[in-house]
């Protein structure tokens, strides 16, 4: 499990994903991260939990199954692409930002960058299954980064972003029509599920009909 509060901005070093029913393989230089990294952790890299599969030097390499690349935006990653990276939380670590489990639900893109002095407005488009299981400030992760959801819209929601996630993250280098990993959270997720059972089939849940409900 992770809580999207980024540890590092590290750089893709190695690219070997086929796509299809293949799969494939990453390999990040996670600098002096990789000091305290064994073979089998798990590190959130954009907001992907992945396995170490191989360390050599600062440099760990993971396997990405079909499903993942299909799920994320990892097929567009190239040799020299920055990765937020995260790795897992401690049992006695302090608890930031959100439950993020580096299970990516889709993918987004951006759709706009407003910079606002030292801050930035960025806003993203998803697909309605996404955006269906979004509240207004509630939390989500943007390639593993966590937010909270300013405003939500016509096939898109939007971040106000304060100067330390711009500088820390890679969201100070967004730019319009990048892709980006979206995991919505898994709270809203457990209760959506819950009431699909609940509610007739004729009644689809939406944001909307949550309101009515009450949530």
């Amino acid at each position: 499990m992770f809580t999207g509060l980024i540890e590092a901005v590290c750089d893709v070093k190695a690219v070997a994903l086929a796509g299809g029913s293949e799969g494939g393989s990453l390999a990040v230089d996670l600098g002096g991260l990789a000091q305290e990294c064994r073979l089998g952790d798990s590190i959130a890299v954009s907001g992907v939990c992945l396995t170490v599969t191989r360390l050599q030097g600062s440099t760990a390499t993971f396997a990405v199954s079909p499903e993942t690349l299909a799920k994320s935006a990892l097929a567009s990653l190239r040799p020299a692409s920055k990765v937020n990276i995260e790795r897992a939380m401690k049992a006695s670590d302090r608890f930031g930002g959100h439950i993020v489990q580096g299970h990516v639900d889709g993918v987004g893109t951006v759709r706009s960058v407003k910079t606002l002095g030292q801050f930035a407005e960025v806003e993203f488009a998803v697909d309605r299954e996404l955006l269906d299981q979004m509240v207004h400030k509630g939390s989500v992760a943007v390639d593993g980064v966590s937010l909270t959801i300013a405003g939500l819209g016509a096939g898109g929601f939007r971040v106000a972003a304060i100067p330390e996630t711009l500088n820390r993250t890679t969201l100070g280098s967004a730019y319009e029509g990048r892709r980006v990993n979206i995991e919505v959270d898994v709270l809203v997720k457990i209760v959506r599920r819950q009431l699909e059972v609940l509610l007739p089939a004729q009644q689809p849940l939406t944001v909307e009909r949550l309101r009515q409900m009450g949530f």
